[in-house]
């Protein structure tokens, strides 16, 4: 599947996949991330996370997912495994969609799923998805009612929309808090907030739930866990204190933990 876009924003587009190769996802930024949550993961709890979540929907073989931030495709091929879902990937990280792409084909389900490397904000679907699925990737994006319009437009009559996403808590915030959000350049909601940007797209809102005492968890058996990883010592050490913070931020209230079930409407 090609995505058709002007030229300044296949520039535009091409630029970030850059920065982000050679920054975040580097192959060896994306080695010690699948260290920590797991084989062809790089989101909080990995497979077992992925699998509760998963669990908020009903599944019928042949459904069309269109996994949004892709990533290493660990999503894309748990549906596929699971429960015969035919999925297509899109993500802004050449190096993650050329990891997928292997893993896929070495998973003997490149039938089953595909890769493509687009701009969601801009997305134009061949064909509408039955669900949309995302992990931990809409923080990325600030224009939050143009990603949302866009994931409406992915998505049939009746078909559902399943992510999860890091949150904040009420401001104010905290000085360091600021700060975090800011170098890492996020946008965060709150859980009321999200809601209502779901319903203000037209999104009928049936799960909206704030899980951060089970991300608190997810990030400690982390944490515990990088002891026995295939990291180095600097590594191990650079990697525990950002998942301490992780943890302290979240049990302050300030960074938080939703995941989300809404709906487009059947007509």
């Amino acid at each position: 599947m090609l995505l058709r876009v002007p030229w300044a924003h296949k520039m535009e587009l091409d630029a970030a996949a850059a920065a982000l190769d050679a920054g975040q996802y580097t192959l060896d930024e994306i080695r010690k991330y699948e260290a920590v949550y797991g084989q062809n993961f790089v989101s909080p709890g990995g497979a077992g996370t992925a699998r509760q979540i998963f669990s908020l929907l009903q599944w019928a073989p042949g459904m069309q997912v269109l996994d949004v931030g892709c990533g290493l495709g660990g999503a894309a091929l748990l549906l596929a495994q699971l429960y015969g879902a035919k999925v297509h990937g899109i993500d802004l990280s050449r190096n993650m969609l050329a990891q997928a792409a292997v893993r896929s084909a070495q998973a003997g389900l490149a039938h089953a799923v595909s890769w493509e490397h687009a701009d969601i904000l801009e997305y134009q679907p061949q064909q509408p998805s039955d669900v949309v699925h995302s992990r931990d990737v809409f923080l990325h994006i600030h224009r939050k009612p143009q990603l949302l319009a866009a994931l409406m437009r992915c998505l049939r009559p009746g078909g559902s929309l399943l992510f999860s996403d890091y949150l904040c808590g009420p401001a104010p915030h905290s000085a360091e808090f600021t700060d975090y959000i800011r170098i890492r350049n996020y946008h965060l909601c709150t859980l009321a907030g999200y809601c209502a940007l779901l319903q203000s797209a037209g999104f009928e809102v049936l799960v909206a739930e704030d899980r951060t005492a089970a991300f608190v968890e997810i990030l400690e058996r982390e944490l515990g866990g990088m002891q026995s990883a295939a990291l180095s010592e600097t590594e191990r050490r650079a990697l525990a204190h950002s998942w301490q913070r992780k943890i302290e931020r979240a049990q302050a209230g300030e960074q938080r933990w939703g995941v989300f079930c809404a709906r487009r409407a059947p007509g």
